[in-house]
């Protein structure tokens, strides 16, 4: 089967939408950009801390603002990062952000080995970075329609949501035997070559851009449209109760393992790895399930699957009840690797081209507040209430988060071309 798409001002194209999307030489390419991109962040999320600790003798509160700013640039310019992507070409927009991230995370080392390394400039360098980070995932999500054609998004998505996964679970320990093996500093370094190498293969995508990008709309126009779209708000909404409730439950595993349970740092990276796991089995699923069950049916039923396990992750003790609640942890999160395959490929589906952009950034803005709003209420519910109410409210989300799904319109949607 093949698939033409005429835009105006985009080339024509014809894709045989059976083809696996890593035998397309453009998909091989981001794929290989997202994966130097995603290890050189995690690398770096471990190697500036040790640096500022090893080298500047930093404090408990001065890493713990570096992690804070490292998220920070998501909430002070995600949503107009939005606009601003939709005016300009993503493929340069990629480019530009990965040799803006190289020149500054390469200057930390080059200010080690000169003897003038500061706490302020790791805090600048953390916070430009992660502006440049929210303009190179806006954009990335905003290019793979054009990529690849809205037809093969579940399989696009699905490759780049098993990489994302795959990272994030093993790349803080990678890192740390690099900066083992070479040192903070050079950990560093290499950091930045990881972002250079990125920009090398992304300057060779040939995507189908039109030649002139949206040049109107603001970041308001994108809430409107995120929030007033009948698939996109319980997207969005149901995302936001999953990163919400996650945060909430890796608060009190951190205060659960280390103060109450006494357990070695290396039992609950293992623990949360397990989860990993699950989200990773999930998004290798996730096209499966939506070719023999639909696609609207994949996201609620696997919910109603997984929920009974959820509640075994807030039963963590010493003995037998630890497996029992890595077994619910891990299965629990089975049901996010599916949801960032098949919702994000809904997002993607739904938005005209001109609108990618505000749409990601509007996405990506909510997702990370719900982070952020996780921690905050995690850490506030615990001081006050304990943390195992903490634990329990966020199982409790993550068993009937499948239920916003449900409740919309997007439990009757069986394929991708439905919601065109």
């Amino acid at each position: 089967m093949r698939s033409s798409a005429k835009v105006p001002g985009m080339t024509t194209l014809t894709r045989d939408v059976r083809r696996p999307v890593l035998a397309d030489r453009d998909f091989r390419l981001l794929f290989t950009a997202a994966a130097a991109s995603k290890i050189s962040t995690q690398l770096g999320a471990l190697a500036v801390p040790l640096l500022a600790q090893t080298a500047l003798h930093a404090g408990a509160g001065q890493v713990g603002l570096l992690a804070a700013l490292s998220t920070a640039a998501f909430l002070l310019v995600g949503l107009p990062a939005g606009p601003w992507i939709d005016r300009m070409r993503k493929r340069r927009v990629l480019v530009v952000a990965d040799l803006v991230r190289a020149a500054l995370v390469g200057s930390v080392p080059a200010a080690w080995a000169l003897g003038v390394l500061t706490l302020p400039q790791l805090y600048a360098v953390t916070l430009l970075t992660g502006v440049a980070t929210v303009f190179f995932d806006v954009a990335h999500l905003s290019l793979l329609p054009a990529l690849v054609g809205r037809d093969r998004l579940v399989a696009a998505n699905s490759a780049l949501a098993g990489l994302s996964t795959v990272a994030d679970v093993s790349g803080r320990g990678v890192g740390g035997f690099v900066v083992q093996a070479l040192g903070a500093p050079f950990a560093v370094l290499a950091d930045a070559v990881g972002y250079v190498w990125s920009a090398c293969f992304l300057r060779n995508l040939r995507p189908a851009e039109p030649d002139r990008p949206a040049a109107r709309g603001g970041m308001g126009e994108g809430l409107r449209f995120v929030l007033g779209h009948p698939i996109l708000r319980p997207a969005v909404l149901e995302g936001a109760l999953t990163n919400l409730s996650i945060q909430m439950c890796q608060v009190a595993f951190l205060v659960l393992f280390t103060t109450e349970l006494r357990l070695p740092a290396g039992v609950l990276g293992l623990f949360l790895a397990a989860g990993g796991v699950g989200a990773f089995l999930g998004s290798v699923a996730a096209p499966v399930l939506a070719r023999r069950l639909g696609v609207g049916r994949a996201l609620w039923l696997a919910g109603i699957a997984v929920a009974p396990f959820a509640p075994l992750a807030a039963l963590v003790q010493h003995g037998p009840l630890l497996w029992v609640a890595g077994l619910g942890w891990t299965v629990s999160l089975f049901k996010v690797g599916v949801d960032n395959v098949l919702l994000v490929s809904f997002r993607q589906h739904v938005t005209p081209d001109a609108m990618l952009g505000r749409m990601n950034a509007t996405t990506r803005f909510l997702l990370t507040g719900a982070l952020a709003l996780g921690g905050a209420l995690g850490g506030l519910v615990g001081q006050y209430a304990g943390v195992h109410v903490v634990l329990w409210l966020g199982a409790a989300g993550l068993t009937f988060r499948w239920l916003i799904a449900f409740f919309s319109p997007v439990r009757q949607i069986s394929s991708m071309t439905e919601v065109a």
